[in-house]
């Protein structure tokens, strides 16, 4: 049955108005204008009309967000925000009076969306059309490269079987979104890989650093696993793509840099890569960070962008970085 809320957003715009459904419970209406959402976080969205007219709840004049308080796990919004303009780039950060408060968790929320852009970016500046997403778990970065107006072919490789059940569910609408239950590295053999550990299951022991740090490594299980070398998959995984522009990302909890050899000689094929590097290492046998780093940099890669994605709440000391690198000879030449 139609909800009254339902309705009412039905008959709005015979009273010459415009509206926006945002979601379940949530909606813009607005006198005039083309108001555009742009998602932020579950539960906050940018409301943007004009080159430099930002809006967020009860921001500009004939314009209004209708909440319904029980579509939202947040808090309704004080009103009192802060505008800060981004350098001269034209984009301005809205925050609320307490946004900021927590200074460890606003800065890796926002090297989180800055790595998320700066990879659509490169992504488009070199035209990739095949991103190889090794460690897929169930599918979040896939989601994230779509959000961010990423088009092309992801192929996705996860090993754990709950994991991958998520992860083919979240596919099976994208027809450009393949899945591979098996693991990368740089032999075809079978392992146990420890299992239980949420998004940092690893085919490594955890490290003392890492039993110290996450009480989740006190408990593991097990679960057999096939691994293929890269160079084996990589002709069926790009099949149909005329001119193939492949982009690597890893996030193997360790195991990047075995992910990496697995490549053989098709590593030139690569225009970029994408790599969770430790600064503190969370596994016994993974390789530190200034090792990984140069053996990609032998590859014929340079450093594009590094984002922090854990920090010691204690000391502010970066545990791991997602390190982003390109192929300078592979960049598209200048017109």
């Amino acid at each position: 049955m139609e909800t009254i809320y339902r309705r009412l957003l039905r008959a709005i715009p015979r009273l010459g108005v415009r509206v926006t459904d945002l979601g379940p419970g949530t909606a813009v209406v607005s006198r005039r204008g083309t108001p555009a959402r742009i998602p932020l976080q579950p539960g906050a969205d940018l409301l943007a009309r004009g080159a430099d007219r930002y809006s967020v709840a009860r921001a500009g004049k004939g314009v209004w967000v209708v909440l319904d308080k029980k579509a939202r796990n947040a808090p309704e919004p004080s009103g009192k925000w802060t505008d800060v303009p981004l350098g001269d780039t034209g984009a301005h950060l809205l925050m609320t009076e307490n946004a900021g408060a927590n200074e460890r968790r606003f800065q890796l929320a926002a090297g989180a969306y800055l790595c998320a852009q700066h990879v659509a970016g490169m992504l488009a500046a070199y035209g990739v059309n095949c991103v190889f997403d090794v460690g897929a778990n169930a599918g979040q970065y896939a989601k994230r490269l779509r959000r961010f107006g990423y088009t092309g072919r992801i192929v996705s490789f996860e090993p754990t079987a709950d994991a991958f059940a998520r992860l083919e569910r979240a596919a099976q609408d994208d027809p450009e979104w393949r899945v591979h239950h098996f693991a990368l590295g740089r032999e075809e053999t079978s392992r146990s890989i420890h299992t239980g550990w949420n998004s940092m299951n690893s085919l490594l022991p955890p490290s003392d650093y890492g039993r110290g740090r996450y009480k989740r490594f006190a408990k593991t299980q097990t679960e057999e696993i096939e691994i293929r070398r890269l160079d084996g998959v990589i002709e069926q995984s790009l099949e149909g793509i005329a001119s193939p522009r492949p982009y690597l990302k890893m996030d193997t909890q360790g195991y990047d840099l075995e992910v990496f050899a697995g490549t053989g000689e098709r590593i030139a094929d690569f225009v970029g890569l994408q790599s969770e590097v430790a600064a503190l290492r969370l596994y016994e046998g993974s390789p530190e960070m200034g090792e990984a780093i140069a053996a990609y940099e032998a590859g014929g890669f340079g450093i594009t962008g590094m984002y922090p994605v854990t920090r010691e709440e204690s000391t502010g000391r970066v545990v791991e970085f997602d390190c982003v690198m390109m192929r300078a000879d592979a960049a598209p030449a200048k017109s």
